[in-house]
């Protein structure tokens, strides 16, 4: 008997149904991660090095916004290991976001933790990394976060999507790096190299085998998805006589607009529409990323790292060599290292959607406000030792002049279990205890105290927080990144913050949201976020060198009253230390 058209037959209703389930609920996708050795050979130089599943960048992981994502890590290296998803809210699932001795103790040799955590409400470009010492310079990969299925994005759907992620490259082992730093007071070796997908490129050393090549289809439009994993640089970015327009940053839609090259620091991410050329161009573009910073020269790598775009010829079989070595090679002009300007006129075109879509729910009122200083310092010399630092001091980083001392057990565990004492102190001050000129003639005290601090919040507190650059040893961006929320990137300026007249030039209708934000060198920034997420939650600069010396902090976030307010009990597998 046949059916009629006009009835949808059972199997699509079944169809449907089953789409309309998986478009509410998501599905689970299951990750196999094993924290490995590998050997490596960039610069003519092959050393073995942390990774895992025996590649750098590690797996992509690949998400709807409502899935699960359940990932076994288990640990075959003779370091101690955790993963951080970085910019995954993490919603009442503390226990899954990673830091170690935040939320939990390090992955021990030979065992496995499994991370468990949902993606909510979040659609874009994260990605994931190392979160104990320097781990991350090798340990690192993308986190796509695919809309539901049926949601189209809000600009045109490009051709393909490609991960472009930023990294850094030390010849010697990068945690004999930073245990020498510790050792000796003074500043970090800089990288021998900044990386493109892993790979070094044509200006360095021996390299040119090992470049990233994109390659396009004229008239095609692509969506790279940029990522800056390095340890310790901001980084311009440009594609010779190409442009490149701006859709998302750190998973969130944004007002599209249109640049020749953009920065990005590290932990941000940065989706970008480029355009291939109409027709075949007959060259090769370079594209090329560079360092932005304010600091003493030596204190940087100052390289430059390229791939290499190149079209597909429609006179040539797609089989053929895809790289003609006789066309001309097009190179970006990026702007100077220090060009704090082009960083300003750049950040300042960010805006959120604000549509009814995709709201900014931006907090239009304030229960609790904050004013952190951050900044370099010093500590002084243990006795009997000769330190590298300034007139024979420690180098030392902080906020509101604590400088934060990691502590032996993890700290969401020790709130959890009522047993903080001795673990931490819930007295992080919430505005500097000495005032000074911050961005004026540094104080001639330069020391800063330690700590194990935090600063506790009640749930859905909204949080106004002012982040003031200081001159001490220096001014610097400082590229600040919260777990566990994004926040709204309400108002910068340069100086000292005016409690009084900057509030007037807050943008309170459609500021970026972000997970990572540069606190502009010499200068201020402030964002609001609602604390609706209960457990503890890392606070610090993405530098990674800054991050090791102290520049970093926690918040505690109480529960609520509701069920669906607390945070949820510990998983059996949670590390111990």
């Amino acid at each position: 008997m046949a059916i009629s058209s006009a009835l949808p037959s059972p199997l699509l209703l079944a169809a449907s149904l089953l789409l309309l389930i998986v478009q509410a609920q998501g599905i689970t996708r299951h990750y196999e991660f094993n924290v490995q050795m590998a050997n490596a050979t960039r610069l003519c130089n092959t050393k073995s090095m942390v990774t895992v599943n025996g590649q750098c960048p590690g797996p992509e992981l690949v998400a709807r916004e409502g899935d699960r994502v359940v990932i076994r890590v288990t640990n075959n290296v003779a370091h101690n290991i955790s993963l951080h998803w970085h910019g995954v809210r993490q919603v009442r699932t503390g226990w899954a976001d990673g830091p170690a001795y935040i939320t939990q103790c390090p992955i021990q040799t030979g065992q496995s933790y499994v991370y468990n955590f949902t993606v909510a409400g979040q659609r874009g470009t994260l990605w994931w990394h190392a979160h104990i010492s320097w781990l991350r310079a090798t340990v690192y990969g993308a986190l796509v976060i695919l809309p539901k299925l049926g949601v189209p994005y809000p600009f045109p759907a490009p051709h393909k999507e490609v991960p472009v992620i930023f990294g850094e490259w030390w010849n010697a082992d990068t945690e004999e790096v930073v245990n020498q730093a510790v050792q000796t007071g003074g500043g970090p070796n800089v990288s021998d190299a900044f990386t493109i997908n892993g790979l070094p490129g044509p200006l360095y050393n021996c390299s040119a085998q090992d470049t990233f090549k994109l390659k396009v289809k004229p008239g095609k439009t692509y969506m790279l998805r940029l990522i800056n994993a390095a340890l310790n640089e901001e980084l311009f970015f440009a594609v010779a006589n190409h442009t490149l327009t701006v859709v998302e940053v750190d998973a969130v839609y944004v007002k599209p607009f249109t640049v020749d090259t953009l920065v990005i620091s590290p932990g941000q991410t940065t989706n970008v529409l480029l355009t291939a050329k109409p027709y075949y161009p007959g060259a090769n573009f370079y594209m090329s990323a560079a360092p932005y910073s304010t600091a003493r020269p030596g204190t940087f790598g100052n390289t430059t790292v390229a791939g290499i775009l190149e079209y597909e010829n429609p006179a040539m079989s797609p089989s053929a060599a895809s790289f003609v070595k006789g066309l001309p090679l097009f190179k970006p002009t990026l702007p100077q290292l220090n060009d704090t300007d082009f960083v300003t006129n750049f950040t300042d075109k960010l805006r959120s959607l604000a549509t009814p879509e995709y709201p900014a729910a931006v907090p239009q009122s304030v229960d609790k406000r904050f004013f952190f200083t951050v900044g370099l310092g010093t500590l002084p010399c243990p006795a009997n030792m000769t330190c590298q630092g300034p007139n024979n001091t420690q180098m030392a980083a902080s906020m509101n002049n604590v400088s934060f001392v990691l502590p032996a057990r993890a700290l969401l565990q020790s709130h959890f279990t009522g047993l903080s004492s001795g673990v931490y102190a819930p007295d992080f001050p919430v505005a500097p205890l000495s005032p000074f000129n911050y961005t004026g003639t540094p104080p001639n005290n330069t020391n800063v105290k330690t700590g194990t601090k935090l600063l506790v919040l009640r749930y859905n507190t909204s949080v106004e927080l002012v982040m003031q650059d200081t001159s001490i040893l220096g001014i610097e961006s400082h590229p600040l990144h919260l777990h566990g929320f994004n926040f709204f990137v309400i108002g910068q300026g340069f100086g000292n913050y005016d409690a009084v007249n900057d509030p007037a030039k807050f943008n309170l209708v459609d500021p970026v949201e972000r997970n990572t934000v540069g606190v502009p060198a010499g200068g201020w920034v402030a964002i609001r976020f609602l604390a609706d997420n209960p457990g503890v939650w890392f606070m610090h600069c993405h530098l990674e060198a800054h991050t090791t010396w102290g520049l970093r902090m926690a918040w505690l976030v109480l529960d609520g009253s509701h069920p669906n307010q607390k945070l949820l009990p510990p998983p059996s597998d949670l590390p111990k230390c």
